[in-house]
């Protein structure tokens, strides 16, 4: 980023942003935003770019560090875009997600919340990571540089579970694997052994989620379930925090008549929630994802689970789905969230309870809100932090008929 003005000045880092970076106020002008600096810390930073209400800008020197600081243990942070908090201890990190879920809530959502936030930690804050995309350059391993496309070459990754971070040194003495993006999952055979998929090709997957090369399942273990996830398919990135995870869902939702469950992916949370309720009907639009939900339902001997394929914006026009009537609504969404006439689609089933699991604040925050104006109120949200050592937050809510 080229600088606009060259100017230099000493901030105190007050905050954190959802992406991650220091905030602190200039001496005359706007907020500023500063990498890789942590809250408490006295900085000199150079300006390197202005807008109307905030500057960018670099650190130069540390002159007196934040309660919350701590030492990156990987070579290359800070030129890699894999994390960007690994100068902040767990603690701060925990604190500092609070304060974003919590802020993103009440200022786009203008939501209430029904308490203090608080983030359930991952039982580690490094190799806790069992999904991963990485890219090999002419035999050499990494990611992209941060902010760029440009490759960044690292010995290892400290975030990887063992099992994955043994196979990138396997790969690192492999001279003929195949330069590109690759993604390494971890998890067991059909047998229950440990094992690791490796999917070249990444950008060729077709739309059908069928996967190229030799690539095959993989089993995760959720909850005392065993769930089948296709190479390349979705799931979670935090093995360590699955079973947590999986618990927190089926407290937040209960247990009835009629659950609907959309986004439903291969069942990660499916097959347990199928068994608090009489009937569920899930929905899906990757066909490979409704191929695997057939395969964990079978082998786990769940009836009770009607699967509708198909976008989730043209399935909920369907009679079938609205005369389902269902008491609670169970959403996972990816990132973008919701769209609109999904959030209205469900407001006029008037289900009780809408459960939301999502992993972006913002998106969240503008879902929640179009409940609200639709005579909903948020009764719980808690963080589940699936990744250390960077800014994302996994957040849990639930939306309730106002009374």
């Amino acid at each position: 980023m080229r600088p606009q003005d060259d100017r230099e000045i000493e901030l105190l880092i007050q905050r954190l942003t959802n992406e991650g970076d220091g905030v602190g106020n200039s001496p005359d002008g706007p907020v500023v935003f500063v990498p890789f600096t942590a809250p408490g810390d006295r900085v000199r930073v150079r300006v390197l770019q202005k807008r109307k209400r905030f500057w960018r800008g670099e650190l130069l020197e540390l002159l007196e560090p934040g309660p919350g600081r701590a030492e990156p243990c990987c070579e290359v942070f800070g030129s890699c875009g894999g994390c960007a908090w690994q100068h902040l201890s767990y603690d701060a990190q925990l604190k500092a997600k609070a304060e974003i879920l919590s802020s993103a809530l009440q200022r786009i959502g203008k939501l209430t919340l029904p308490g203090e936030v608080e983030i359930l930690p991952s039982p580690l804050a490094y190799a806790y990571r069992g999904r991963a995309r990485i890219r090999v350059q002419n035999g050499r391993l990494g990611y992209f540089q941060r902010g760029s496309h440009q490759f960044c070459q690292a010995a290892s990754c400290p975030v990887l579970l063992p099992v994955l971070e043994k196979r990138w040194q396997e790969m690192t003495r492999d001279a003929g694997a195949t330069d590109g993006e690759w993604e390494l999952s971890s998890g067991s055979d059909s047998s229950g052994r440990e094992k690791v998929v490796r999917v070249t090709a990444l950008a060729e997957i077709p739309e059908d989620g069928a996967v190229p090369d030799d690539a095959t399942s993989l089993f995760l273990e959720v909850g005392g379930q065993r769930i089948e996830i296709s190479a390349g398919g979705f799931a979670q990135a935090n093995p360590l925090l699955y079973d947590a995870l999986a618990e927190r869902v089926a407290e937040a939702v209960g247990s009835g008549e009629r659950l609907l469950e959309l986004y439903c992916g291969a069942g990660f949370f499916t097959v347990g929630l199928a068994q608090h309720f009489s009937a569920l009907r899930a929905v899906e639009q990757v066909p490979q994802a409704g191929k695997d939900l057939a395969k964990n339902l079978s082998r786990a001997g769940v009836v009770n689970v009607s699967f509708t394929p198909g976008r989730v914006e043209e399935v909920l026009q369907q009679a079938e789905i609205k005369n389902f009537a269902p008491q609670v609504v169970f959403v996972d969404p990816p990132r973008v969230g919701m769209a609109a006439e999904v959030v209205d689609g469900l407001c006029a089933m008037r289900p009780a309870r809408i459960v939301y699991l999502s992993c972006d604040p913002a998106t969240l925050a503008r879902d929640l809100a179009r409940m609200e104006k639709q005579g909903y109120r948020l009764r719980l949200l808690e963080g589940i932090d699936l990744f250390p050592q960077t800014p994302h937050v996994e957040a849990l809510a639930v939306m309730e008929v106002a009374d």
